[in-house]
């Protein structure tokens, strides 16, 4: 019988999950820009294009359009595809397709489950593996409507009990790199792994160089070269041979741009060559059942040559080699996260027996959809302590060269919102936390630690029934017609004896609170709020709202302001793009500012402000006319009009108060 060669490429789809978790919304992220975060910039560089890559035809022009997840193995992220069920609907439905697709194609479908969190299992509690393991496989029931045969381990990082508990649940195999086996069996072929209880776990171990070459070049860059390098690996006379690459799903249109049109391109050439199949792993894996032993190298992962220390220790590991910096922080922020989460877990299993028969089992089925509205509030409440207990451990916030990232501020997010949720405890916990994360040292002094990023990246956002009705009442107040009854994890609406009502949707809390707007500025709002029937009153500044009602009051004020300062013939200019708003409003600016010393009586000094509030909103510096002109008053002005245009100095970036001090 003449050689089969097999060919399989798996892509690891996977961003960590990026909502601010008292609200649940992706806010806006700068770094993204020109997209509003990085969810949305990589679905449009990536994941819309693998679905629908270009295969090139003559001339240049486009010969098809194919789906390449129809021909290729891959998991997604169950945190990312949350995201996209809603944001991007469309290619969250491609997705689901392709598996279907393969299924019919195959008898076996390309999409493999993940554990839930994108956690180092090594690293985590054998509970807390069970649960991770568990809602990941709920989770891929739910959207592909079948059992999963494989499961994807993020950052291969594994260990003898990851995979007896894997087994356990029924998964047939992962996936590993070759360095995380003692002997890789010959050919890509399966290897089988005997576990502690006595089960049994397909490993396959794909090509390390080729992967390599793919993520990193030159491979992604040149199909045909991937091609050759595909039909050229080693393989028997007889018999089967597997050649697999794996490596993130974001190679493809991110990392690479048009890296998945050489996807596509490359599987468009081998899967026409004779005795050369392109599959799955589990297609695979049927027809040939694992035979050779393996030894577990353990605990490891295919994106640090120690081991898992990347996720706990100064290993050496880092995405940037210069400037060299520490990574000494990443201890004293695993320490303080697992000190938190042994006394979280105590609190959900003492206080969890009065609200569920078995706390664990519990967990276990509460997945991502939430606790059925029968439970009790508190009950619910414990389940989501633990649901960001889980989160807090996000593999990312580890993984990259400094304490100050995203990454690192989102998992002290949902540490925050895990000790907010202990109840009565809280403050003990977080001051315990503190003092762990004020080892855990930036490599920018500006930064400082990670107690500090916590007071001010955490703090400001734990109010969230009192942000969720701040908004609401804020939009109401000042553009009723876009008020939203859904505010992120909130549903907020009129409630009795003149209160605005909060229900958080997971949960089931419900907060009254009376609302009163006030205007601080002309571009500025404060919401005072007072906990109904009685309560400690607050203030909710427009920069703390939801970024969707922030947006909202800021449009309203911003348009009322420049009716005050702009021109009517100012006015029509813009809205027919004659004139940038930049430009409009530089303009305004100076058409206010006389240009020689003047009675004070003639100066507008409040449009000037609100022209200068505008400015300020967008960031913009104050234009270099406007400060001639306004320097030119103070240098030649008499006594009061000094007076009067002081206030000003400092706005329009002068040094010194004029009152006091010459202009310099």
């Amino acid at each position: 019988m003449s050689a089969v060669r097999s060919v399989v490429v798996h892509g690891h789809f996977y961003q960590p999950p990026r909502e601010e978790p008292w609200l649940d919304l992706v806010e806006r992220e700068p770094s993204a820009a020109p997209f509003h975060d990085w969810n949305e910039r990589i679905e449009r560089e990536c994941y819309r294009a693998v679905v629908a890559a270009r295969l090139p035809g003559p001339g240049g022009r486009i010969a098809k359009i194919v789906n390449t997840l129809r021909s290729i193995s891959f998991n997604f992220g169950p945190t990312l595809l949350e995201w996209m069920d809603t944001e991007a609907p469309g290619t969250y439905g491609e997705i689901l397709a392709a598996d279907r697709a393969s299924q019919v194609r195959l008898g076996h479908g390309n999409a493999i489950a993940t554990p839930y969190h994108h956690i180092i299992l090594p690293l985590a509690s054998r509970r807390d593996k069970i649960t991770e393991v568990r809602w990941g496989i709920a989770d891929f029931k739910r959207r592909f409507g079948r059992d999963p045969e494989g499961m994807w381990l993020p950052e291969t990082a594994v260990d003898e009990e990851t995979l007896e508990i894997i087994a356990a649940e029924e998964i047939r195999f992962t996936i590993l790199a070759p360095h995380q086996v003692v002997i890789p069996p010959p050919y890509g072929l399966p290897g089988r792994c005997k576990t502690a209880g006595h089960r049994e776990i397909a490993v396959f171990c794909y090509n390390g160089p080729m992967s390599h070459d793919v993520a990193f070049g030159p491979l992604v860059r040149d199909a045909g070269q991937w091609a050759r390098r595909t039909l050229a690996a080693p393989a028997p006379e007889t018999g089967p041979s597997l050649v697999s690459v794996a490596t993130d799903g974001e190679t493809y249109g991110h990392h690479h741009k048009f890296g998945e049109m050489a996807l596509a391109s490359m599987l468009d050439q081998v899967g026409v060559i004779p005795n050369v199949v392109v599959e799955n792993f589990a297609s695979f894996l049927v027809r040939h059942p694992a035979e050779h032993d393996v030894v577990l190298n353990s605990p490891s992962s295919w994106s640090c040559i120690h081991g898992v220390e990347r996720w706990r220790s100064d290993c050496g590991c880092r995405i940037q080699s210069t400037p060299v910096t520490s990574q000494a922080w990443r201890a004293p922020l695993r320490t303080g996260l697992e000190r938190l989460a042994d006394e979280l877990h105590l609190r959900f299993a003492t206080e969890g027996r009065s609200h569920f028969i078995d706390p664990w089992r519990a967990r276990d089925s509460y997945r991502t959809v939430g606790a059925p509205s029968e439970r009790d509030i508190r009950g619910r409440e414990l389940l989501e302590m633990e649901r960001n207990a889980l989160r807090m451990f996000t593999s990312c916030g580890w993984f990259f060269d400094d304490v100050g990232g995203i990454e690192t501020i989102q998992i002290l997010r949902y540490a925050g919102r895990a000790i907010e949720l202990a109840g009565a405890d809280s403050e003990r916990l977080e001051a315990g936390l503190l003092a762990d994360l004020a080892a855990a040292v930036s490599n920018d002094p500006k930064i400082g630690t990670a107690a500090d990023l916590y007071r001010t990246s955490v703090r400001p956002l734990r109010s969230g029934p009192d942000r969720a009705a701040a908004g609401y009442a804020a939009v109401t107040a000042i553009n009723p017609d876009e008020a939203n009854h859904i505010v992120g994890a909130y549903v907020v609406g009129a409630g009795e004896a003149g209160t605005v009502e909060v229900r958080h949707s997971r949960t089931g809390r419900v907060d009254l609170l009376v609302a009163t707007v006030h205007r601080t500025s002309a571009l500025g709002v404060e919401v005072d709020l007072v906990p109904h029937p009685s309560g400690e009153p607050r203030t909710i500044g427009l920069e703390h709202l939801a970024e969707r009602e922030r947006g909202v009051v800021r449009t309203a004020l911003r348009r009322e302001a420049l009716r005050d300062v702009l021109s009517a013939d100012a006015l029509e200019r813009l809205a027919h793009g004659e004139e940038t708003y930049h430009a409009a409003l530089a303009d305004a600016l100076l058409a206010l500012i006389p240009r020689t010393a003047a009675v004070p009586g003639e100066i507008d000094i409040p449009r000037i402000e609100r022209a200068l509030d505008l400015l300020a909103l967008e960031e913009q510096h104050v234009p270099f006319d406007a400060q001639t002109r306004l320097y030119r008053l103070l240098s030649e002005g008499g006594p009061a009009l000094r007076r009067l245009l002081a206030p000003l100095a400092l706005r329009f970036g002068f040094v010194h108060d004029p009152l006091n001090h010459p202009v310099a």
